[in-house]
């Protein structure tokens, strides 16, 4: 029995391949401003794989890309009127940075992706553009070895990638440069707000009740007529280390994050001060309270921020944090006794 086989029914791999718009549509920027915002963040995904933008043939470039799809969509806007491959590789809905620093944006991951997708059957030439910030988590020899594709590191923006591709491939010193201007401080503060709210309802939730204590014990009544001006000094407290810090984070003096956040808490019990009139021993718990809150907020910012490095935050934590928690422990304590006294 012969096996006949119609070989104009065949198409080639490509034609399997999914093709993405560079035009971004409203959902996207939907999509965007709730990530932004914190809502839906760990399932903003794209599904790993590769994909077309245009007409691209063999000769095309591939550029790769995580999954998380904030990261892809900048990358295809900004790949108009290119014809080319775009590589996702599954960094479990991560960007490009915090991938490679947490290593889904990897070495073994790459080729997994180049393999699983049949990138060599794809593609004629041997090259695969990555991302910039990627490159802590590539080791671009281990690529090739195993691949046969040579990485070439593209600009830290993709705003630059025209730019780049015009002048063969070579990234001037500033598309080098990794910057944290004021709008980009600006965009993380929302979801580090979102992020962080439980730990400011938790506080709150601790001053308030600490609020009704009285020498007879708990009193809810106490706790509805005093807890507002705690209540202020806290929320004003997290605003200042969340927003105030971030936005004026290159012009304060201090380097590490802590004491920026620090600061700023002490501006804001000043503040605070000036409006609120209570006890002296409740002033002075306030006040400690305000520099730890804001200081402990603030440095959760170095994951945001292009200012650290891995090993300076960790450095940093290990003293930061345990004077942190005695002041919080010394406010707490002379609060209590503002009430008892």
């Amino acid at each position: 029995m012969e096996l006949s086989i119609d070989v104009q029914s065949l198409k080639p791999l490509s034609s399997c391949i999914p093709t993405v718009s560079t035009r971004l549509n409203w959902n996207d920027y939907q999509g965007a401003i709730k990530v932004r915002w914190g809502i839906g963040r760990n399932h903003y995904t794209v599904v790993p794989g590769l994909y077309k933008v245009g007409n691209p043939d063999s000769q095309s470039d591939v550029y790769v890309s995580a999954n998380y799809k904030l990261s892809f969509d900048v990358l295809r806007k900004n790949l108009c009127s290119f014809n080319t491959w775009i590589l996702v590789i599954d960094t479990k809905g991560i960007n490009v940075w915090c991938a490679a620093g947490k290593g889904t944006f990897g070495t073994d991951n790459l080729v997994n992706s180049i393999k699983k997708t049949d990138l060599a059957h794809i593609v004629k030439h041997n090259k695969i553009i990555l991302p910039q910030l990627g490159a802590v988590g590539v080791s671009a020899h281990k690529v090739r070895e195993q691949s046969g594709f040579r990485v070439i590191y593209g600009p830290v923006r993709a705003k630059d990638i025209k730019p780049f591709v015009q002048a063969g491939y070579k990234a001037t010193p500033e598309m080098r440069k990794v910057g944290f201007p004021f709008l980009e401080r600006i965009k993380l503060i929302p979801v580090d707000m979102m992020g962080e709210r439980y730990k400011l309802l938790i506080s709150m939730l601790i001053l308030f009740i600490i609020s009704g204590l009285d020498r007879k014990g708990f009193l809810f009544s106490k706790m509805i007529e005093t807890s507002l001006f705690p209540l202020i000094y806290i929320v004003s407290a997290y605003i200042a280390g969340i927003v105030i810090a971030p936005i004026f984070l290159p012009i304060i003096p201090f380097r590490p994050f802590a004491l920026k956040g620090a600061f700023w808490g002490v501006i804001s019990a000043i503040i605070m001060m000036q409006f609120i009139h209570v006890s002296l021993l409740e002033t002075i718990s306030f006040c400690i309270l305000s520099k730890s809150v804001a200081s402990f907020m603030t440095m959760n910012f170095t994951g945001s921020s292009t200012y650290t490095s891995l090993s300076g935050v960790k450095k940093e934590m290990k003293w930061a944090i345990p004077f942190q928690i005695a002041f919080t422990a010394i406010s707490l304590m002379l609060f209590i006794l503002s009430k008892l006294s």
